[in-house]
């Protein structure tokens, strides 16, 4: 099954993800994954980015758990 970067904040998304057989690892151990699921709440203000893996990137602000999980099914090509 792939594995999934979670930000700290996001329990409920990392609780999901695990009961669907998935890898949940902390942002900290992203290396490797295959996507990451920031919160967006640490929006980048300044305008500057760095790209800190190649991993897929999920904002999962305004979204379910279960949401999250369809859009990671999606982008890990589980789902159609």
């Amino acid at each position: 099954m792939a594995k999934v970067a979670v930000e700290n904040s996001l329990g409920n998304v990392k609780q999901v993800l695990q009961q669907n057989g998935f890898e949940v690892v902390s942002m900290e151990n992203a290396s490797g994954a295959d996507c990451c699921v920031i919160s967006g709440q640490d929006d980048n203000v300044m305008g500057i980015s760095e790209v800190a893996t190649n991993a897929s990137v999920i904002n999962a602000e305004g979204m379910t758990a279960d949401q999250v999980l369809e859009e990671v099914n999606q982008r890990a090509g589980l789902t159609q």
